[in-house]
């Protein structure tokens, strides 16, 4: 959850820690956090559609009477690659929100136990994110409340669009998009027999990388294609599984993509010609597997053992319901 790495968003700049005022947040004031993974895109969903996963990233966070914030890292980003101080991400999300609340904390301890890989398309900066927030929620209860819509607005400015923050606050499917009065969702329950597996690279990639190469501008007849995947997807996943394979074709961004990731374009073109609807998940490495019975991860997986020339982790998720929770 605390990584500012390959596939983090817009990191905010770290606020200062104040001490005293009658705004203060106790001394003592301890949350916990527990945020899911998401997967972006779903194929043809491009910046638009999510799913909460059930891998999680937890936090303890204390209001202390030392000045300054430390962070202590368990699981991943514990080889010190995710910043200890008030340069982390989440510490810094925490902060922010503060700050915009004109709320004052002398000190901070943060521990985080990250079970999201970083830079691998599981919104690992996205997690980081909405925890902060609902980390400073939780501070703040009983002092400021939060509805829904800041939630989404504030977590959005931060990770700079709303597809992977939506689901991690929410849980679930969600559609997000943008109007003018700022990012909206709409959460959907999604079809009890769908059983998500995703296959995990050693390797990343970064997503400016990613988004690079996605061109300004596609084929009249490439919109359309995705439009008619991206009605049906939505089908799919909450009434009928039976069409994910047709429903997770895409033509907007996977392609244009695979050149910088030849091993995830390989992995999907293997899984899916042998009737597993894979996609790409969210900016990549990883490949996303949505199956339409439990019973079929186990056989996925069998097949890009015997069959990929790369070695992936499966991880055999379900779909997360809750969202992100403070207590």
């Amino acid at each position: 959850m605390m990584s500012a790495g390959p596939d983090s968003g817009p990191m905010p700049g770290p606020a200062a820690v104040a001490a005293g005022g009658s705004s203060a947040i106790p001394v003592g004031r301890s949350v916990h956090v527990r945020v899911p993974a998401t997967t972006a895109n779903l194929g043809p969903g491009f910046d638009t559609l999510g799913l909460a996963l059930s891998l999680y990233d937890e936090l303890e966070v204390t209001v202390s009477a030392v000045p300054g914030v430390r962070v202590e890292v368990h699981g991943v980003g514990s080889d010190g690659s995710v910043p200890t101080d008030a340069t982390n991400l989440v510490a810094s999300v925490i902060l922010d929100v503060l700050g915009r609340k004109g709320a004052l904390v002398p000190g901070l301890d943060i521990v985080a136990r990250n079970a999201i890989p970083h830079g691998r398309g599981l919104g690992s900066s996205g997690a980081a994110i909405v925890g902060g927030i609902m980390a400073a929620k939780g501070l703040l209860a009983g002092l400021v409340e939060f509805d829904s819509s800041e939630l989404l607005a504030i977590a959005t400015e931060l990770e700079g669009h709303p597809d992977n923050v939506a689901p991690a606050l929410f849980g679930g499917l969600t559609i997000a998009w943008v109007e003018p009065g700022g990012p909206q969702h709409k959460k959907l329950n999604v079809h009890r027999g769908v059983s998500p597996v995703v296959f995990v690279p050693a390797h990343t990639v970064p997503t400016k990388l990613a988004r690079s190469l996605q061109p300004a501008q596609v084929p009249h007849e490439d919109a359309v294609f995705n439009v008619s995947r991206s009605a049906l997807l939505i089908a799919a996943l909450i009434q009928s599984p039976e069409l994910l394979l047709s429903a997770t074709e895409d033509k907007l961004h996977q392609n244009y993509r695979a050149a910088a990731m030849p091993d995830t374009s390989a992995l999907v073109g293997l899984l899916r010609a042998a009737g597993f609807p894979a996609v790409v998940s969210g900016a990549g490495p990883s490949v996303l597997v949505l199956c339409e019975r439990p019973a079929d991860r186990l056989r996925a997986a069998e097949l890009v053992a015997a069959q990929s020339p790369v070695e992936w982790q499966p991880l055999m998720l379900a779909v997360d319901f809750k969202g992100a929770t403070v207590a």
